[in-house]
């Protein structure tokens, strides 16, 4: 057989590796406000909207916060490949998700309820729970593990 009618297959290798920044201070997180006080400062001051994860170890506390999206002022779509694929990495076992609304109103669409109950489900058969998907606006934010709105505490992270 002449060296013409081999055909060489060749497969490119990639790696993906994740880069761990330290905190200016460790955080702990016992509920939404403690996530809220976290991502706020990630997620504001842009006129775009953006959808946070922060992922958790066994015993709930932060691993990372991941810029999983950056959309438009009027929405942001999320592929659960970009929340659940870095969960998988760092062996979380529950995530947080967050996003802002540049409006400044945390009341939720029918389309954030939507992207819960998708990441919800698609995060019980990976095995990593979705504790909770906040909607952060300006000076409160929505939980949908509670169903209601909360301002932020005084002097908490603005």
């Amino acid at each position: 057989m002449s060296a013409a009618l081999i055909e060489r297959r060749t497969w490119r290798r990639v790696r993906v590796s994740l880069v761990r920044e330290r905190a200016d201070q460790p955080y702990a997180v016992h509920d939404g406000r403690d996530v809220a006080a976290l991502v706020r400062a990630f997620l504001r001051d842009d006129p775009r909207e953006h959808f946070a994860v922060v992922y958790l170890d066994v015993r709930h506390r932060p691993i990372a916060v991941h810029d999983a999206a950056i959309g438009t002022n009027e929405g942001c779509p999320i592929d659960p490949r970009a929340v659940f694929g870095p969960a998988l990495q760092l062996s979380a076992s529950a995530i947080v998700v967050a996003h802002n609304h540049p409006s400044g109103d945390p009341t939720p669409s029918a389309e954030d309820r939507a992207v819960t109950e998708r990441l919800k489900k698609a995060g019980e058969l990976l095995g990593v729970r979705l504790l909770d998907h906040l909607v952060i606006g300006d000076g409160r934010f929505f939980s949908f593990a509670d169903e209601s709105v909360h301002a932020f505490a005084q002097g908490g992270a603005s």
